[in-house]
Protein backbone atom coordinates (compact mmCIF):
# COMPACT_ATOMS: atom_id res chain seq x y z
CA UNK A 1 0.00 0.00 0.00
CA UNK A 2 1.18 3.52 -0.75
CA UNK A 3 0.37 6.27 1.71
CA UNK A 4 0.18 9.99 1.11
CA UNK A 5 -0.07 12.40 4.01
CA UNK A 6 -1.18 15.94 3.33
CA UNK A 7 -3.04 18.86 4.82
CA UNK A 8 -0.33 20.51 6.87
CA UNK A 9 0.29 24.21 6.96
CA UNK A 10 0.73 27.29 9.10
CA UNK A 11 -1.93 27.92 11.72
CA UNK A 12 -2.24 30.26 14.68
CA UNK A 13 -2.31 28.94 18.24
CA UNK A 14 -5.80 27.74 19.08
CA UNK A 15 -6.54 26.97 15.46
CA UNK A 16 -7.41 23.72 13.73
CA UNK A 17 -6.13 21.58 10.90
CA UNK A 18 -7.16 18.31 9.36
CA UNK A 19 -4.46 16.00 8.08
CA UNK A 20 -5.28 13.28 5.60
CA UNK A 21 -3.60 9.93 5.03
CA UNK A 22 -4.76 8.61 1.69
CA UNK A 23 -3.97 5.08 0.58
CA UNK A 24 -3.69 3.46 -2.80
CA UNK A 25 -3.25 -0.18 -3.67
CA UNK A 26 -5.05 -1.69 -0.70
CA UNK A 27 -8.17 -1.23 1.37
CA UNK A 28 -6.99 0.93 4.24
CA UNK A 29 -9.92 -0.22 6.36
CA UNK A 30 -8.09 -3.49 6.95
CA UNK A 31 -4.96 -1.71 8.17
CA UNK A 32 -4.12 -0.26 11.53
CA UNK A 33 -3.07 3.34 10.97
CA UNK A 34 -0.91 5.51 13.16
CA UNK A 35 0.05 9.15 13.17
CA UNK A 36 3.49 10.19 14.34
CA UNK A 37 5.28 13.51 14.48
CA UNK A 38 8.85 14.67 14.60
CA UNK A 39 9.82 18.13 15.74
CA UNK A 40 13.13 19.63 14.72
CA UNK A 41 15.93 18.09 16.75
CA UNK A 42 13.66 15.61 18.50
CA UNK A 43 12.79 11.95 18.21
CA UNK A 44 9.74 10.81 16.27
CA UNK A 45 6.82 10.40 18.65
CA UNK A 46 3.45 8.69 18.54
CA UNK A 47 0.42 10.95 18.23
CA UNK A 48 -2.49 8.56 17.80
CA UNK A 49 -3.72 5.49 15.99
CA UNK A 50 -6.81 3.59 14.90
CA UNK A 51 -7.16 -0.17 14.95
CA UNK A 52 -7.55 -2.22 11.78
CA UNK A 53 -11.06 -3.21 10.78
CA UNK A 54 -12.53 -0.83 13.30
CA UNK A 55 -12.70 2.59 14.81
CA UNK A 56 -11.11 2.16 18.21
CA UNK A 57 -8.45 4.79 18.75
CA UNK A 58 -5.48 5.43 20.96
CA UNK A 59 -3.81 8.80 21.66
CA UNK A 60 -0.78 10.07 23.43
CA UNK A 61 -1.60 12.09 26.54
CA UNK A 62 -0.32 15.33 24.99
CA UNK A 63 -3.10 15.40 22.40
CA UNK A 64 -6.00 13.74 24.20
CA UNK A 65 -9.11 15.87 24.01
CA UNK A 66 -7.66 17.97 21.19
CA UNK A 67 -6.91 15.51 18.37
CA UNK A 68 -9.17 12.83 16.96
CA UNK A 69 -8.70 10.19 14.28
CA UNK A 70 -11.42 9.08 11.92
CA UNK A 71 -11.78 6.91 8.86
CA UNK A 72 -13.57 7.64 5.59
CA UNK A 73 -13.60 4.22 4.00
CA UNK A 74 -15.21 5.40 0.78
CA UNK A 75 -12.14 7.56 0.17
CA UNK A 76 -9.67 5.05 1.59
CA UNK A 77 -8.46 7.78 3.90
CA UNK A 78 -7.73 8.26 7.58
CA UNK A 79 -7.89 11.74 9.06
CA UNK A 80 -6.17 13.40 11.98
CA UNK A 81 -8.36 16.23 13.20
CA UNK A 82 -6.30 18.67 15.23
CA UNK A 83 -7.99 21.32 17.37
CA UNK A 84 -6.72 23.82 19.92
CA UNK A 85 -3.30 23.67 18.35
CA UNK A 86 -0.30 24.81 20.35
CA UNK A 87 3.18 25.90 19.31
CA UNK A 88 4.53 22.65 20.74
CA UNK A 89 2.46 20.75 18.15
CA UNK A 90 4.78 22.10 15.46
CA UNK A 91 6.37 19.15 13.69
CA UNK A 92 6.44 17.06 10.57
CA UNK A 93 3.52 14.65 10.78
CA UNK A 94 3.65 11.16 9.29
CA UNK A 95 1.08 8.44 8.84
CA UNK A 96 1.90 4.76 8.89
CA UNK A 97 -0.07 1.57 8.29
CA UNK A 98 0.13 -2.13 8.92
CA UNK A 99 -2.21 -5.00 8.03
CA UNK A 100 -1.18 -7.02 11.07
CA UNK A 101 -0.63 -4.52 13.86
CA UNK A 102 -2.46 -5.17 17.09
CA UNK A 103 -4.14 -2.42 19.08
CA UNK A 104 -1.60 -2.42 21.87
CA UNK A 105 1.22 -1.84 19.38
CA UNK A 106 -0.26 1.18 17.62
CA UNK A 107 2.26 3.45 19.37
CA UNK A 108 5.29 1.41 18.24
CA UNK A 109 6.93 2.74 15.04
CA UNK A 110 8.65 -0.56 14.24
CA UNK A 111 5.26 -2.31 14.17
CA UNK A 112 4.29 -0.52 10.96
CA UNK A 113 5.04 -1.77 7.47
CA UNK A 114 4.28 1.32 5.42
CA UNK A 115 4.96 5.01 5.90
CA UNK A 116 3.81 8.08 4.07
CA UNK A 117 5.91 11.15 3.46
CA UNK A 118 5.61 13.83 6.10
CA UNK A 119 3.53 16.97 6.08
CA UNK A 120 4.69 20.04 7.96
CA UNK A 121 2.47 21.57 10.63
CA UNK A 122 3.58 24.91 12.04
CA UNK A 123 1.69 26.55 14.89
CA UNK A 124 2.74 30.13 15.29
CA UNK A 125 1.33 33.61 15.61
Amino acid sequence: VQLQAFGGGLVQPGGSLRLSCAASGRNLRTYGVGWFRQASGKEREFVGGVRRNGGSTLYTDAVKGRFTISRENAKNTVYLHMNSLRPEDTAVYYCAASPTIIFSSLSVPSAYHYWGQGTQVTVSS
